[in-house]
This record gives C-alpha cells, sequence and structure tokens, in this order.
C-alpha cells in the first residue's frame, strides 16, 4: 500500500485509474481545482479519497506520484493564448510540483509523468520508438519540455517513467465519445487521405500500464504507452463504423479543416505510427492489442 499524490485524477484517464488504485490498496491525494467538482465526479469513491486544490497543500512526502494533469490538447485552435495556457497546465504545473517536492523532507519511490506520442512529430512510413528523438513542432516542443520538467526528481531512490501516451480509448467520454454520436448518424469517414497513422491505446491497458510501472519496478525512462498496433485513420474508421453498423463513406476534406483549425489540424491530418518497445522488452502484456478486438470490447 503507497500514499500516492496525483494530478490529473479528475480527467478522462483518472476515471478509471482512481477506482484501480483504490481497489489496490493505496492512499490517494488528488489535486483539484474544484473540491465539489472533484467529489461529485467520483460519487461513492470520494469518501475514499483526499483532496487539496493547490499544490502547496501537501505536506508530506507521498511515496509515490502521478502527474498527469494538463488541458485538452484539442479542445480549443491554437491560438497564442491556447499555447500558453496548454504550457502552463502541463510544463509550469509540473515545474511548481518538482519546486514543491523538493522542499519536503524526504524522495519519492516512483514518479510517473505524462507526455504524448506527439513528442515524435509526424511521421508517414517508418515506425516510432524510444529511440527516436524528438521533434520541433509545438506540441513535439510541449511534450519535451514537459518531459525535461520532471526530470529533476529522478535520482538513486525515485524511479522516474514519463509515458508518450497515445490516443486513448474508451467509454464513455474521451476520443471515441467525440465520435460517435456522428458515426452514429452515418456521418463518418476518413479524414483526408486516410493514410495518416494513429497511435492508440486502451484506456485499461493504459491504467495497467500505470499500475506496472507502481508496482513492478522496471527500469526508469521513457515509454511509449500506445497498443502494438497502430492502425491508419482509414482502418480506425472502417473499425468504428464496423462495430457501430454505420457506413463511413463521408471523407472529411483537409484543406478547409487545416483553414478552420489553424495549427492543430496537423493533430488530425499527420501522425506516426508509434510502437511501444520498451515496455514490450520488458514484458508488459497488453489486454487489447488490436482494434478491432478493443472497440468491440468497448461497445460489446
Amino acid at each position: 500500500m503507497a500514499q500516492i499524490f496525483i494530478t490529473g485524477g479528475t480527467g478522462f484517464v483518472g476515471d478509471a485509474l482512481l477506482p484501480a488504485l483504490l481497489a489496490s490498496g493505496h492512499q490517494l491525494t488528488v489535486l483539484t481545482r474544484s473540491l465539489a467538482k472533484a467529489k461529485a465526479r467520483h460519487g461513492a469513491l470520494a469518501d475514499q479519497i483526499q483532496y487539496v486544490d493547490q499544490i502547496e497543500a501537501l505536506s508530506d512526502m507521498p511515496d509515490a506520484v502521478i502527474n498527469l494533469a494538463g488541458l485538452g490538447i484539442a479542445d480549443a485552435r491554437w491560438t497564442d493564448r491556447r499555447k500558453r495556457e496548454l504550457r502552463s497546465s502541463r510544463v509550469t504545473l509540473t515545474e511548481q510540483l518538482v519546486s514543491h517536492l523538493q522542499n519536503l523532507p524526504g524522495q519519492p519511490q516512483v514518479v510517473i509523468s505524462g507526455s504524448a506520442v506527439g513528442y515524435y512529430g509526424a511521421h508517414t512510413d517508418e515506425v516510432v520508438t524510444e529511440s527516436d528523438a524528438p521533434s520541433w513542432d509545438f506540441a513535439a516542443r510541449l511534450c519535451s519540455d514537459w518531459e525535461a520538467a520532471i526530470q529533476p526528481l529522478a535520482t538513486e531512490v525515485t524511479r522516474v517513467y514519463r509515458l508518450r501516451i497515445g490516443v486513448v480509448l474508451g467509454r464513455p467520454g474521451g476520443f471515441l465519445g467525440r465520435l460517435e454520436l456522428p458515426f452514429r448518424l452515418g456521418l463518418g469517414g476518413p479524414l483526408g487521405t486516410g493514410k495518416q497513422m494513429l497511435s492508440w491505446i486502451h484506456r485499461d491497458d493504459l491504467v495497467r500500464m500505470i499500475l506496472w510501472c507502481l508496482d513492478g519496478r522496471p527500469p526508469a525512462g521513457a515509454y511509449n504507452a500506445t497498443a502494438p498496433h497502430p492502425v491508419s485513420n482509414a482502418q480506425f474508421t472502417k473499425a468504428l463504423g464496423r462495430v457501430l453498423h454505420r457506413p463511413t463513406v463521408f471523407r472529411v476534406p483537409e484543406r478547409p479543416m487545416r483553414w478552420v483549425l489553424g495549427e492543430l489540424a496537423g493533430l488530425l491530418f499527420e501522425g506516426q505510427a508509434v510502437i511501444p518497445a520498451a515496455a514490450m522488452a520488458e514484458g508488459f502484456t497488453f489486454n487489447h492489442p488490436d482494434m478491432d478486438a478493443a472497440l468491440d470490447d468497448l461497445f460489446r
């Protein structure tokens, strides 16, 4: 049993992660901007969780830290203001967390910090593993700086894991939650050419990977939190149409979407085939390695 401090515990991943941590017997302290909303979101589980609304309220060194905070990367057009908000919710918050922890007595045993496959930038044909260098566009620099911000906590005592997370598939909500209604209405279709690769992970496997880092003690470092079989956007579209029993003939043109979304459109029309080479080399196994089976599980 460990005392765990969590940022980002009130989001889509937290909805599945917190129950799993509690079921494993851990004690949780969750950072949230709104105590009332967090307790309402967690329902009956809220009685088992301690909440704080500022990092400075953490007075004792936790055994472990899980840092997943960050505004939704695709929730709004990337204006200069939005970019600053995205950076503040990831990099600045992580820097504040590190600074506070360094002023507490002791050291955590484990730190698990979020990042994203955007770290690698766009790749067309070749597969990407943890050995590939970061790219230089906004999303890549955001991820790279986010990872650098957590790294000062790495010591001989503290194992730091940086999880480069792909598109997380779960229900309700999240990525699939945005697509389900238009697809059910028969309005789903490939984005642009549909050739861009989608690196994804079933939310249950992401939770399992976090628990694996927490309790399994693999070597510290960067891990791609993605399923071992990325798919093209066209393959994903076909798979989602199949499981929803709907046609997927309405191709979304790229040029007008880039005009509307600006730089953000790169997340939709560019991609990368990210392989979880490090996790597989250390023996981690996926319950949902294939897209078709993952969607069948989520929509059964």
